[in-house]
């Protein structure tokens, strides 16, 4: 009798999970849905190709290596979809999670490490018959690439729910539900092409194209520089805030927890000021990306450290900026005491001051002398050129390239903004209403007023 009752409470209880799971699959899609039709309103202004417009030029020449975010959508909402049916992880206890991922991450190490091995392996010129000599190794990493394949989405959902946790604690559910909903998808990011006048550092063309290897892309921006008379950069990508979020493949537990933090602030800018401003007007290139990525900078780095100490004590925790006064004095982020941040910063100072008297020949061979410089002290920079300050510069919250922002006080000011509100939802519900530097700046001196 004891039997059967608990064989059907546990079966009732099961009934429930699975049904709970399909509504919050409704109302996550459902919102996905939403979204992007608003995103292409946003983002397609304009029905007409202006042809001989530099940016719709360019557009146009890379066309046939145009990211296909259609085809990855769908394939992203039908595998969260499986996943919120079918999956396993709310049967699963807390420590079990855990090592649930930790376990996928280390099987992602593996497999990255035999994917360099193949290439190692076909990339040596004395190799004869590469094929024969890594064939062990492609079945492999076929066979481990196939499991992973069907635990990818588990391992999603088991971080998504972690961070969600962390999410609500700090303030930012409404009935228990973190909103908007959490919802990330690894997978194999597409590059982004940026490029910048030479005479000026600004972002006018921000473009996802296909995965390439580095000689397609050097061939690519050189054809792109030759022909348009601009400086350009494809650079890798961590993330981009579709819904669900592309997040790139890692092996890194901490990486992917700051990085799924980041990309949900995004989500959760969508519905104010700050997020929507990100699409219209000036934002790919102005002031108002720069502000929403430097936050989402911050708060990745913070949501992440409380995750971590969580669930992952035995991880390494993000390193969180200060506020300085002085933003050109930074902490050395390497064991020989070399500062990427500030010589970053001087490098964007100098280059501002040969742009600025138009010496745009003499500014472009000072940046090779600098990405020269750079790769003397371990830091092997492919290119640096206007694309990557426009890029690079609007990632402002400390440490890395941070100072690729140069003079611009954005980042400084964020930080000073951080240190004056009790909390991190305090901290982002100061800044989801701003849009300009002039505001930005105008909050920092009224909070100080205030203090």
């Amino acid at each position: 009798m004891v039997t059967t009752f608990r064989m059907i409470t546990t079966g009732l209880y099961h009934s429930y999970l699975w049904v709970s799971s399909v509504l919050r699959w409704w109302w996550r899609y459902g919102l996905a849905i939403t979204w992007l039709c608003t995103v292409f309103v946003f983002v397609i202004p304009r029905s007409t190709v202006l042809v001989y417009d530099t940016n719709q030029a360019i557009a146009i020449d890379i066309s046939t290596i145009h990211f296909d975010y259609i085809g990855w959508e769908v394939s992203a909402i039908r595998a969260k979809a499986a996943q919120m049916l079918f999956g396993q992880h709310a049967f699963m206890d807390e420590e079990s999670r855990s090592q649930f991922v930790r376990d996928y991450m280390a099987d992602i190490a593996h497999a990255q490490q035999l994917e360099g091995q193949v290439n190692s392996i076909y990339t040596e010129p004395n190799t004869e018959n590469p094929a024969s000599v890594a064939a062990a190794l492609i079945q492999e990493r076929d066979s481990l690439r196939e499991v992973l394949s069907r635990r990818q989405a588990t391992a999603e959902a088991i971080l998504e729910g972690q961070v969600a946790n962390i999410l609500a604690e700090e303030g930012f559910a409404f009935m228990g539900q973190v909103l908007p909903p959490m919802a990330m998808r690894f997978t194999r990011m597409p590059n982004l092409l940026v490029t910048s006048p030479r005479d000026a550092i600004r972002m006018e063309v921000s473009i996802a194209v296909d995965p390439l290897s580095v000689d397609q892309r050097t061939t690519i921006e050189n054809a792109l520089d030759a022909e348009h008379d601009v400086s350009s950069i494809i650079v890798p990508l961590g993330g981009i805030a579709l819904y669900p979020a592309m997040i790139n493949e890692t092996a890194s537990i901490p990486f992917a927890i700051e990085t799924f933090a980041h990309e949900w602030l995004h989500h959760y800018l969508y519905f104010h000021p700050l997020g929507v401003s990100y699409f219209t007007g000036d934002g790919f290139a102005g002031e108002a990306r720069i502000i929403n990525e430097t936050t989402a900078d911050l708060f990745g780095k913070e949501i992440a450290r409380l995750v971590l100490q969580r669930y992952y004590p035995e991880e390494p925790l993000p390193q969180l900026p200060t506020y300085q006064a002085n933003p050109t004095t930074t902490q050395a982020d390497s064991s020989n005491g070399f500062d990427l941040a500030a010589e970053m910063h001087e490098t964007r100072t100098t280059l501002d001051e040969l742009l600025a008297s138009v010496a745009v020949e003499s500014a472009e061979i000072y940046l090779e002398e600098r990405r020269q410089f750079f790769f003397d002290n371990g830091y092997r920079f492919r290119k640096l050129n206007q694309a990557f300050f426009a890029f690079y510069g609007g990632y402002q919250a400390g440490g890395g390239v941070s100072g690729a922002g140069g003079q611009d006080p954005t980042g400084s000011t964020i930080l000073a903004i951080r240190s004056q509100t009790s909390s991190i939802h305090a901290f982002v519900a100061t800044l989801q209403d701003v849009t300009s530097l002039d505001e930005l700046l105008s909050l920092q001196v009224s909070l100080e007023a205030d203090d």
